[in-house]
């Protein structure tokens, strides 16, 4: 099946095949969320079947959204798509831009949405195998600390989140749990 996403081609907001614009390393819109209960941060390690950076640690989900898909529906739709959760409430957080090497010649070169959920501490999770290998709630101090100690273990992306944009993504949880 192939999949287009909305990717700039010569200035021109475009369907593109999603593996020709990773090739390429063109400029494309992304979704990325992160659930949050407290100070823990849910994480999903991607299935070893994905096209890159197969068994690393990622924020809760992210994709690309449909040519004509608002970024809060994609948002919802991965979420249930790839971790199985639903009845969540993201808030746009961040409207990022980052351009990352992910391996295997392949570039992300992504213009990003970033959403923020609040999830109860009974939220089911039931993670598409698909997409996710395993999930984990990792408090983010501890987060932040893995990654910076064992970063080659956590996608591109996750990185320049935490490193770039850390304060506005998480607010107070950045800015308390800094070593």
């Amino acid at each position: 099946m192939t999949i287009m996403i909305p990717a700039w081609v010569n200035g021109t907001l475009t369907p593109v095949e999603k593996l020709e614009a990773h090739v390429k390393g063109l400029r494309h819109k992304a979704v990325s969320v992160f659930v949050l209960n407290g100070d823990a941060v849910l994480m999903q390690q991607r299935a070893m079947g994905k096209y890159h950076t197969p068994g690393l640690w990622a924020n809760t989900c992210c994709t690309h959204p449909e040519w004509d898909e608002a970024p809060l529906d994609c948002a919802m739709r991965r979420l249930d798509e790839e971790i199985g959760v639903t009845g969540l409430a993201p808030q746009h957080r961040h409207h990022l831009e980052y351009r990352a090497d992910v391996g295997g010649g392949l570039t992300e070169h992504e213009v990003v949405d970033v959403f923020v959920a609040q999830a109860p501490a009974d939220l089911k999770i039931t993670p598409n195998p698909d997409e996710v290998m395993a999930v984990s709630w990792m408090p983010f101090g501890a987060l932040r600390a893995e990654v910076e100690a064992t970063p080659e273990k956590f996608t591109p992306w996750l990185r320049i989140y935490l490193r770039e944009h850390g304060e506005t993504i998480f607010g107070d949880l950045a800015i308390v749990s800094v070593p």
